[in-house]
């Protein structure tokens, strides 16, 4: 507040508002603020991605990650020491002959986690509720099934035996999956199959998935031999085979059906090389066939600052937006009737309420100097 004195008069004056360009500044400083938080957290953040098939464990190291994205000041050593084992992939699917029929009404990845110095913990890992795990946060990406397949050469060995993810193509989970074997048999094998949970015919006589759920699983196979391109190193997908170059055996224009298995069941491979079963897993998981579970891990150490910054961009917007920036003064002269009261107000940018905020001090002024409310502003003026 100031004070003005001159010859027969005198006037006060005072401002209110200076939080309006406190949070302007404030604003400004923190949009800074979130871009340095982005730019050096982000270099310590990093993110990787790993498939986890029911009974299987995921330990929390470098070499298994299906998939690891580090910022720049990551090198993958020094993850926070821990391990996670799915139990089971709990999933339910509205019933045929209702609405919805077939859609999934609910995901849980069951999880027991298992840290150094700490007791066994189990978690659930639900679509939009991840879980964190020493800073790591675990979200759940996707699922699918994993049957188990053994294959045997001629001689009886066992020369692969996996629970091998399928990738969902459809929304009643018709599946993809690629086997390789690369040793073990006269010449390196791949084999190309469709997973169907509960198979159903087309007008075609093609197969196709008419349920998502395993009521009805069968597991066609096409067998292809061949360079599979993994003796020179070159990283190859595993859900991915390039078949150019290879000969098929089975499927397609070959004159051979493709191998068709039901849980249990055992199927032989083409020109005598072994045979091929298909575990059943109901003993192991209450199931014929085990799920997989796609799972995210995410760590950013910026998140918390980026955080705490855009919380401040934001009190600042608000009261760079809502708080009104004016100035008012009061001025008292003598004149031949008495003294004259002058009120005035002055605003920075737009203040409908700068009229309004003036008379209501005039007001006040009157009615603690006269007990009346007499005065009056001309109307739409700010004086």
């Amino acid at each position: 507040m100031h004070r003005y004195d001159g010859r027969g008069w005198a006037s006060v004056s005072a401002e209110r508002g200076y939080l309006r360009e406190t949070g302007n500044l404030v604003f400004h400083i923190a949009l800074i603020g979130v871009l340095v938080s982005v730019g050096i957290g982000g270099g310590f953040a990093y993110t990787g991605q790993r498939v986890v098939v029911e009974g299987t464990t995921f330990v929390n190291a470098l070499s298994d990650y299906s998939s690891f994205n580090p910022g720049r000041f990551i090198d993958g050593t020094g993850l926070a020491p821990y391990s996670m084992t799915l139990d089971a992939f709990e999933v339910t699917y509205q019933l045929p002959g209702t609405p919805g029929a077939g859609q999934a009404g609910n995901f849980s990845a069951n999880v027991t986690i298992r840290q150094p110095g700490q007791d066994d913990r189990s978690e659930s890992v639900i679509v939009n509720y991840p879980i964190t795990v020493e800073g790591d946060r675990i979200y759940l990406l996707g699922n699918g099934y994993a049957p188990t397949l053994t294959i045997r050469n001629s001689e009886g060995e066992v020369v692969y035996s996996e629970s091998q993810p399928f990738l969902p193509q459809d929304s009643f989970m018709t599946s993809l999956g690629v086997i390789k074997i690369p040793d073990g048999m006269p010449e390196q094998l791949g084999l190309v199959g469709f997973f169907y949970p509960t198979q159903g015919v087309l007008p075609s006589g093609a197969y196709t998935s008419v349920y998502p759920d395993a009521i009805n699983p069968v597991l066609t196979l096409n067998v292809f031999s061949g360079d599979l391109g993994i003796d020179d190193g070159t990283p190859r997908s595993v859900y991915t085979l390039d078949v150019d170059g290879l000969t098929q055996h089975t499927g397609a224009d070959t004159g051979a059906a493709s191998l068709e298995l039901t849980p249990g069941a055992t199927a032989d491979l083409p020109n005598g090389w072994g045979t091929i079963t298909w575990e059943d897993d109901t003993a192991v998981v209450g199931e014929p066939v085990k799920r997989f579970a796609s799972l995210q891990i995410q760590n950013d150490p910026s998140g918390a600052w980026v955080l705490a910054f855009a919380t401040l961009a934001t009190l600042g917007l608000i009261a760079g937006m809502f708080v009104p920036r004016r100035r008012v003064w009061i001025k008292a002269h003598t004149t031949p009737a008495g003294v004259r009261v002058e009120y005035a107000g002055l605003a920075r940018g737009e203040d409908p309420t700068l009229h309004k905020a003036v008379r209501d001090i005039a007001d006040t002024h009157a009615a603690a100097l006269t007990g009346t409310t007499s005065h009056t502003l001309p109307e739409g003026g700010n004086r």
